[in-house]
């Protein structure tokens, strides 16, 4: 045993070294094995190092990337180097290349935003394959976050994100410029990032906002990305029916009169009631998406055009009327989303003769199918009986077109005795003869003016013939058509319809049903607006029913409605529509012409 003492007699366990031994420990320290970090690799030495076929770095330096908190000249450096060697990150470098592309820039400095644009773009130009990943890390700051509905009022974004937004659409419209096979890339990611439809109405309003923002610097993409928005739209709409809206807007109101108190020194001429938003989630959501699209519209159509505007308008609105034949058209059971293209045909009259001319053609051709033909006369009627600015001259036009259509195949039917004469066999000239009933029935205060144009109409014909048309029409519109025709001795189709009732009363007892088997399903589109944000772009051209000489058409006394111990008539009430379709809690031999659900409602619903 060795031991150092010292001078005081004190012994130390700790050897002494001398110049020589601390000389050799150094040595040994500087040829022992160390290992470097990613951060010190860098970018540059991991990627040469995987081109000798050593991929260890890279991997380690792509964790590195994901995990670690850089500052700012940490991120800049990294992405000037990438910059260098961008022709070398081939896609055996794609986990690197990912890792880079996902930093959160957004709050960066300028020199790191503008270091991450020129870099993103440089090496999808040269690598076709990180197009996708590029595009979609783009794309997925456009979605705001849940907590961010004070950024975004009413689809709006605040000037911050604005200009955070507006990098990422440079650098698209940067990608998109020098790629043009990019396109189809983004239509994909736009689709698969759209929002879930529960998500709160900023999140998907904020991203409907940047995808109108993309049509505004590619219009090429337009016709594409507008019916990718109209698609996602439907399914807003079918998951707000306009009986959820109406009820959850009686629940509103019930809370806030359960809850009012009175002040007695406050005289109730002093309050205010504000205008409040729709209170359904979705229809909320739909109601914001709505509006802003309904903006974006107007925007495209100026009051005054140059010439190359008044091309650029024209064919804006083929596009449009195209994606309603693709889109809209064969939807069933919709509720607002197709009140974009009411609003578009308001803007010019020669939009509004080139829809309702597309439908009457879709309604003539036997080549289109039976669906497409009925969804298209169910457009027609509900368009020409709700649009002020349809001149009385273009509603006369069209009625008397389905009116001939209507004798001309109650004509050819009338040479085959033995024909069928089904619902499903006959269900165009159902639906046509329905439209006529529904017009006549809606505009007959303005009608009614030039009586000698309904009488050469064959209306006792149509309504009399061996197919019986009444039969399968929904009764509120049979009953109000019959009241109209009586008092103006056009038709008398009373006798026809108690004997349509006797033959129906088996079909609604022995299957329990509230709807006889045999009523065509009818859709008239333009039902009452119940949005309310949105409703200021469709109020101004909307005609609200009214009906035609009450004293004298005693069939519309049903359709009076109780509130408290008076009664009135809703100005949009043609028929009672129960909401809530509880039906099954109502004799239905009583409750039978007074109850409808709105998705069947013949368009007088308020």
């Amino acid at each position: 045993m060795s031991a150092y003492t010292s001078k005081t007699g004190v012994t130390s366990i700790l050897k002494s070294f001398s110049s020589a031994d601390r000389e050799r420990a150094k040595a040994a320290a500087v040829n022992k094995v160390r290992f470097a970090t990613p951060k010190e690799k860098g970018l540059l030495e991991s990627v040469r190092a995987a081109q000798g076929g050593n991929f260890h770095l890279v991997k380690e330096f792509s964790y590195y990337l994901l995990e670690a908190d850089l500052d700012d000249d940490e991120v800049l450096q990294i992405m000037k180097d990438g910059r260098k060697i961008v022709h070398s990150l081939t896609p055996d470098f794609a986990n690197v290349v990912e890792a880079l592309l996902s930093f959160n820039w957004r709050k960066r400095s300028p020199d790191v935003i503008k270091a991450y644009t020129e870099f993103s773009i440089d090496i999808m130009v040269a690598h076709n394959t990180y197009i996708p990943i590029g595009i979609s890390k783009c794309i997925v700051h456009w979605i705001p976050g849940d907590l961010h509905a004070a950024d975004w009022v009413n689809g709006c974004p605040a000037e911050g994100t604005r200009t955070e937004l507006k990098t990422v659409h440079d650098i698209l419209n940067r990608i998109l410029t020098a790629v043009p096979m990019s396109f189809d890339v983004v239509i994909d990611s736009i689709s698969s990032k759209f929002p879930y439809f529960k998500k709160p109405a900023h999140v998907t309003a904020g991203y409907l906002y940047n995808v109108l923002w993309l049509i505004e610097y590619k219009p090429v993409i337009e016709e594409l990305v507008l019916q990718l928005v109209l698609q996602k739209l439907l399914i807003l709409d079918v998951n707000a029916p306009r009986d959820e809206i109406v009820e959850t807007e009686e629940d509103e109101d019930k809370m806030d009169e359960d809850g009012v108190f009175t002040i007695d020194d406050i005289p109730t001429d002093t309050v205010v009631k504000q205008p409040k938003d729709s209170v359904h989630p979705i229809g909320h959501t739909l109601d914001t998406c709505l509006s802003m699209l309904y903006k974006f519209v107007d925007s495209r159509f100026q009051s005054e055009f140059s010439e190359d505007k008044r091309w650029a308008a024209n064919n804006f609105f083929r596009t449009l009327l195209y994606i309603f034949d693709e889109v809209l058209l064969p939807s069933h059971n919709t509720h607002h989303v197709q009140f974009f293209i009411f609003q578009v045909c308001s803007i010019r009259p020669t939009y509004s003769e080139l829809f309702l001319s597309s439908l009457w053609l879709k309604v003539q051709n036997p080549n289109v199918s039976a669906i497409i033909r009925h969804a298209a006369v169910g457009y027609m009627a509900s368009y020409l009986a709700r649009a002020k600015f349809v001149p009385l001259g273009t509603i006369k036009l069209y009625l008397n077109e389905l009116s001939n259509w209507a004798n001309s195949y109650i004509g050819d039917s009338d040479q085959y005795s033995s024909q069928n004469g089904s619902l499903k066999a006959n269900m165009v000239f159902f639906s046509v003869c329905q439209s006529i009933f529904y017009l006549i029935a809606f505009r007959a205060k303005d009608l009614t003016k030039d009586l000698h144009f309904l009488q050469l109409l064959p209306l006792s014909r149509i309504a009399m013939s061996h197919l019986n048309p009444l039969r399968y029409c929904l009764p509120a519109v049979a009953t109000a058509f019959a009241g109209v025709t009586r008092t103006h001795q056009l038709a008398y189709c009373h006798t026809v319809l108690e004997r349509n009732a006797r033959r129906k009363l088996a079909t609604v007892y022995g299957h329990d049903k509230a709807m006889p088997e045999e009523t065509l399903e009818t859709f008239f589109p333009f039902d009452p607006y119940l949005l309310k944000l949105s409703n200021k772009y469709i109020e101004p051209n909307y005609l609200v029913y009214k009906a035609h000489d009450m004293d004298e058409c005693a069939a519309t006394e049903t359709f009076r409605r109780k509130r408290g111990d008076s009664e009135m008539v809703e100005e949009d009430d043609f028929i009672l529509a129960d909401k809530r379709q509880k039906m099954n809690e109502v004799s239905k031999s009583q409750e039978f012409d007074k109850h409808f659900h709105f998705g069947t409602s013949p368009g007088f619903n308020s």
